[in-house]
């Protein structure tokens, strides 16, 4: 299988961060972003019956065994049948959203959200009671994997899910797992398991499943027999995690919701085979969301306007006072960005020698002369020990830029650093597309993407040399 028809089987839903208002001295609020704060990393799995969410969950459980990761099954929260309904049990839809005890599921994963262990009911098909078996003990954890036909049908159950994956298999492989497994399983004759199908099964997938497959960030066809897909959404988990674990810690940092895109633009830039013209054009492309990512934790203030048809509009109206600043020279790299968003906007320079392992040298630095009025906007594509940056924060303040005026942004930042500028400036916020593993022996961000000023700017040695 080649790598574009894995890419082709994969789709996401990117996610964006909105601004919200700053009106009558209140201070800004972020809206549409839910917070993680202490919580784990809920995943949805959402597909038709028999579509191997199960062993998609299996699958994921199995790879992910060094977290601590439980999962919640919505077929466990069906309505117990009413002495009418169990008299006609062959006329009851199981797959309606009705079916299910919806609030009870949303108590349940709300408790779980907040370090509760919860007791999680067992449904008996036999009885069609949720409480003739004993329940079972779900203790909090990292991951939570939500698997179920609807779990995607309710938006608040939808509002605690991090990520959402949408398995998608073919209707004929759907009908023939259920009915082996019906008919082997649960006893059923097969008439009776086509006739289920034909009355409700396929009708509530066509109304109320697979209209929710537009929510889901990733979709995997075939299911657990795509291990390519799995393998690939294990690893983007893995990247997530390490992101989401961070932002638990911190909440003045931020880092983009990326889709596979987004993804697949960061494998271009870290491929050491790449040409420095597409380096550059899908850097860029990377930059300029980061930095419209920025601006959406900028103030704004009420606005009203009046549209060429004599109508009321209520907006908002951008933050004025602004500049960037750039550490020299790959921070340069993303004033382009910058000025395409701002139209004017007022760019300064600082240069920062490296002196050793730790050792920072404030070379240069030129500012405009009102930046202590202003938000600044700081530009460093990478963000390793944090030693440039503390030393590019510490000057902004000594100019009497107030911490809380500072957004740092950058594309890739090392836990390290993180930690370093988080804590010696908690409300300098930072806007980074996606968190590193770490540094190696020499300081240098892994896995990193080289040394981005002279890949960007083409003054990499191997070029110098053919010179």
């Amino acid at each position: 299988m080649d790598s574009k028809s894995v890419v082709d089987m994969i789709e996401a839903s990117s996610k964006a961060h909105f601004s919200g208002f700053h009106m009558n001295g209140v201070e800004p609020r972020t809206m549409g972003m839910k917070s993680v704060s202490r919580q784990p990393f809920v995943i949805g799995v959402c597909g038709g019956a028999a579509s191997g969410k199960h062993t998609v969950c299996d699958m994921i459980i199995e790879q992910l065994r060094d977290q601590r990761v439980v999962l919640v099954n919505q077929d466990a929260f069906y309505h117990n049948l009413s002495t009418e309904e169990l008299s006609r049990v062959r006329e009851y839809n199981f797959d309606h959203p009705d079916a299910f005890d919806t609030e009870k599921l949303l108590s349940s994963m709300e408790k779980l959200n907040h370090g509760e262990a919860v007791d999680i009911p067992k449904y008996d098909y036999k009885s069609n009671m949720n409480n003739v078996l004993p329940s079972r003990r779900v203790n909090p954890a990292d991951v939570i994997l939500l698997e179920g036909i609807l779990v995607f049908h309710d938006s608040r159950i939808r509002e605690l899910m991090n990520m959402k994956i949408f398995v998608d298999t073919d209707p004929d492989v759907r009908l023939a797992r259920r009915i082996r497994r019906d008919t082997n399983e649960k006893g059923r004759d097969i008439g009776v398991v086509l006739d289920q199908y034909s009355k409700f099964v396929k009708p509530a997938f066509d109304d109320f499943i697979l209209p929710t497959k537009k929510y889901a960030d990733i979709i995997i066809p075939n299911g657990g027999d795509n291990h390519v897909a799995i393998d690939l959404i294990v690893q983007h988990i893995r990247t997530k995690l390490g992101q989401h674990d961070l932002c638990k810690i911190y909440p003045n940092l931020y880092v983009i919701q990326s889709a596979f895109q987004i993804r697949g633009m960061h494998t271009l830039i870290r491929d050491s085979k790449t040409t420095k013209h597409d380096f550059v054009f899908y850097s860029d492309r990377l930059i300029r969301l980061v930095v419209e990512h920025g601006l959406g934790h900028l103030p704004f203030t009420e606005k009203q306007v009046i549209t060429p048809t004599g109508s009321v509009y209520s907006g908002v109206d951008f933050c004025k006072r602004l500049c960037g600043v750039s550490v020299i020279r790959s921070g340069e790299s993303m004033e382009n960005a910058l000025r395409a968003c701002c139209k004017g906007i007022k760019i300064g320079k600082i240069l920062i020698h490296r002196e050793g392992d730790n050792g920072q040298q404030l070379i240069y630095e030129k500012l405009p002369l009102d930046i202590s009025e202003r938000h600044v906007l700081l530009l460093d594509p990478i963000l390793g020990t944090g030693n440039s940056a503390v030393e590019a924060i510490s000057l902004l303040i000594r100019k009497g830029v107030p911490e809380s005026n500072i957004i740092f942004l950058n594309l890739i930042s090392a836990p390290q650093g993180v930690n370093v500028v988080c804590k010696t400036f908690p409300r300098v916020k930072i806007v980074t597309s996606e968190i590193e593993t770490g540094l190696n022996k020499d300081f240098r961000v892994i896995p990193g993407m080289g040394e981005f000023g002279d890949r960007y700017f083409g003054t990499d040695d191997d070029e110098l040399q053919l010179l």
